[in-house]
């Protein structure tokens, strides 16, 4: 049962954090509060982002619920897009999901540049192209496919649909709210020629399959622009559940010139209010790779990527 007053604070509340100066009480707020009530007590909103696109959305999942919260998903992944994109330039999201980073690599590079959109799940591909449509993004290329090193059926499995964005071919010994099956394809034979020549960002958010996903790509790395950058979110431990290895993943980029950084990702809600003011940049990094990260790769050689 709804409970009216209830709603109208939590109106309130994100209004405030959302809109208001300053940083006072929004962490605890977002964390305590808003957070959990948004995801137990679900809402569907049309919903603006801070960087002016509109995606409809369903609280109940952690992506579309930030989205809805806080006008952003991953602060510092969407300054460093920002920073990195120009008109002209080809973005390539590997995991696009409902098409948050789709949408605003569409703004960045303009009626010139292109966006690929890969996404294996069938749902989100559709949401790909409702929200591509409903920002007028003309030059977003969908692609419903899962990518990998070679031609394979692989089965996709989400636990909970307060994670819709955890779907993975990793095993999962409990019960699966939903399954599917797509065939998987090396990236090679997604990307047309001339999106490989003028890529200047990768990005690769799949969920455990990115060893998969960079020995695919790998034949492609030397044929790509001096200044392409690849953004990987890895996870060590669903990567070893594929039969991968970070460090195998890491060597392949070695081999091809690149030097590795860190990007900060953190995704609890009582950290986002400080991140969107002050995002941080990717720093180079050298230690062993032992929990989920986010890696940027760049020929650049420097103590930060600016």
């Amino acid at each position: 049962m709804s409970n009216p007053a209830a709603e109208v604070l939590v109106t309130l509340a994100r209004r405030y954090v959302r809109a208001a100066p300053g940083s006072w009480g929004k962490a605890t707020l977002a964390e305590r509060y808003l957070n959990p009530w948004l995801r137990d007590h679900p809402r569907l909103r049309a919903t603006q982002t801070r960087f002016g696109a509109r995606f409809a959305l369903d609280t109940q999942d952690l992506i579309q619920r930030y989205l809805y919260l806080f006008g952003v998903w991953e602060p510092d992944m969407t300054h460093w897009l920002e920073r990195r994109l120009c008109p002209g330039d080809v973005f390539v999201d590997v995991g696009a999901n409902i098409g948050v980073f789709s949408v605003l690599g569409s703004r960045l590079v303009g009626d010139t540049g292109r966006v690929i959109a890969i996404e294996a799940s069938p749902t989100f591909h559709r949401r790909v192209l409702q929200h591509a449509e409903l920002n007028g993004c003309k030059n977003i290329r969908a692609v419903n496919a899962a990518v990998s090193d070679e031609r394979k059926m692989l089965r996709f499995i989400l636990a909970s649909s307060n994670n819709m964005g955890a779907n993975s071919i990793v095993p999962y010994d409990g019960p699966a709210e939903s399954t599917f099956d797509i065939e998987a394809v090396p990236l090679a034979e997604v990307l047309q020629p001339d999106e490989v020549a003028r890529a200047r960002v990768i990005k690769i958010d799949v969920e455990g399959a990115e060893g998969g996903v960079i020995r695919g790509l790998a034949p492609l790395l030397d044929e790509l622009r001096p200044d392409v950058e690849i953004a990987v979110e890895i996870t060590p431990d669903r990567m070893e559940q594929l039969g991968d290895s970070a460090e195998e993943l890491l060597e392949i980029m070695r081999k091809h010139g690149f030097h590795t950084y860190w990007l900060p990702t953190d995704y609890s809600a009582g950290t986002y209010p400080h991140a969107i003011r002050r995002p941080a940049a990717p720093v180079r990094w050298r230690e062993p790779i032992t929990g989920e990260t986010e890696l940027v790769f760049s020929r650049i050689d420097a103590a930060a990527l600016s």
